[in-house]
């Protein structure tokens, strides 16, 4: 059993005999763990990605118009982002293995209730129910990952995480395509079923246990769900250009949330929305990294489709195929990166990887209309490859950079800076469009570009300070 695992049982009797402390490898219990781990964030990522692109089958098949439908992830993204923090702070009270637990029965339940769902107000809600469960699944998922590896071997555990959201993102368009081919749209809530009896099965015995810690103010979990939710409903509203108004008051409520939040966490030692760990300077430049390049993410993937369609004359299934090579290389690099953040610094390493993507960027911007696939396809590539870089370097050092017994709130501080790094982005792609018309595609790589440019100066700026 490695050390960093070994650790987290011995203060929850009765802890296991330790293994060799030379072997680098882990024990069947922790391999249990872990496999419950990237069940639960594959299950999460996968299921994003089926619904999206099963979107337009699920409205007609509702009677619902496009517009309408957007609801059905909306309902599932405000509610993941409303609960991601109330959620670790509940790990770091009970645990994360309760939360991931009670994560993946809400999750299975919820997916049941989708798939047996005759309209489009019970399918938004069943979704809700979903986004709570993938709110706890996500807020406790790095913690975990942390209990289970060593901290010398860190950066392989995010790596392989890294790695399961990648291939879930990459196989979700493919995996919906399959199923609706052969049956129809609920068979793509209930696939979720049996892959969470199995995460149970294997989080019950595998999950590290730890001690409670210290207890969660209802009304602080509260206006800290609607601080989150009201920001980043603000910015969803202002992609889809559902008006001011609606995207003022949810401004308004975040801000009014927000500021009885600081209020009532002055002086907590653990606070729910961790403004004691931003103080931290490796900690913050790590958040100011990720929302950089996860802006940059949404501003690419909101873009390129309107690119590749609108600029370079491709069609709908050449688009889909040119999307492809991002998410692979994404996937194949972000392991060796994990194994590479054990031996680089992670601020030099994500920087590369960050100033990479602003470089495939500006490249695709600046591609002429007679491109080739072949030509655009490597530009993918090198986009893929530089945020593969980026990603698992990036968890290893927001985790490095917070003490143990403050895990989830750093875990859910991940999945937050992802959220709002990537509706934030999908905010200014659509921002470029009204501005710039034909132009504004161009404008939002451009400006992706900048944003990943802007990444990898913070990430560089980590290399002056130690966790």
């Amino acid at each position: 059993m490695p050390a960093g695992y070994r650790r987290a049982m011995a203060l929850a009797p009765p802890p296991d005999p330790p293994a060799d402390p030379m072997d680098g490898g882990l024990d069947g219990r922790a391999r249990l763990g872990l496999a419950a781990t990237l069940i639960a964030v594959s299950m999460a990522g996968l299921d994003s990605a089926l619904v999206n692109t099963a979107l337009p089958t699920i409205a007609r098949s509702l009677g619902a118009s496009p517009a309408a439908s957007v609801w059905v992830v909306n309902a599932y993204q405000l509610a993941m982002v409303a609960t991601l923090l109330p959620f670790a702070a509940v790990g770091d009270w009970l645990g994360p293995r309760r939360v991931c637990l009670a994560g993946l029965v809400a999750y299975a339940l919820a997916s049941l209730a989708a798939a047996r769902a005759d309209s489009l107000t019970a399918l938004a809600t069943a979704r809700a129910l979903q986004g709570v469960g993938a709110g706890a699944l996500m807020s406790v998922n790095i913690a975990l990952v942390r209990l289970i590896y060593p901290p010398r071997r860190l950066g392989q555990g995010v790596g392989i995480n890294a790695l399961m959201v990648g291939l879930s993102f990459t196989l979700g368009p493919t995996v919906a395509a399959a199923v609706l081919a052969v049956a129809s749209w609920p068979w793509l809530f209930l696939v979720n079923l049996p892959l969470a009896l199995v995460a149970l099965a294997c989080g019950w015995p595998g999950l590290p246990r730890t001690p409670r810690g210290h207890g969660v103010d209802a009304l602080t979990a509260l206006l800290t769900a609607v601080t989150c939710a009201g920001a980043i409903g603000a910015l969803a509203s202002t992609a889809q250009r559902l008006g001011a108004g609606l995207v003022a008051a949810l401004l308004g409520a975040a801000a009014l949330a927000g500021a009885a939040l600081l209020r009532r966490q002055a002086g907590h030692p653990a606070p729910m929305l961790p403004v004691d760990l931003l103080r931290r300077p490796l900690f913050a430049l790590s958040v100011a990294t990720a929302l950089a390049a996860f802006g940059a993410q949404g501003l690419a993937f909101v873009g390129l489709p309107f690119y590749f369609h609108d600029v370079l004359g491709r069609d709908a299934v050449a688009t889909g195929l040119l999307m492809t090579p991002w998410a692979l290389v994404v996937a194949a690099a972000a392991p060796v990166a994990g194994r590479l953040s054990d031996r680089i610094a992670p601020g030099l390493l994500g920087g590369v990887g960050l100033a990479v993507l602003s470089a495939g960027l500006l490249a695709l911007a600046a591609l002429p209309a007679t491109a080739g696939d072949a030509l655009v396809a490597a530009g993918m590539a090198v986009c893929g490859l530089g945020f593969g870089l980026f990603q698992a370097p990036n968890l290893k050092a927001l985790m490095a950079a917070a003490p143990p017994q403050r895990a989830g709130g750093a875990s859910g501080m991940v999945a937050l800076a992802r959220l709002t790094g990537q509706t934030s982005g999908a905010a200014a792609a659509a921002l470029c469009f009204g501005l710039a018309g034909t132009r504004g595609p161009g404008w939002a790589l451009a400006l992706g570009a900048a944003c990943a440019a802007a990444g990898a100066l913070a990430s560089a700026a980590r290399l002056r300070w130690r966790a």
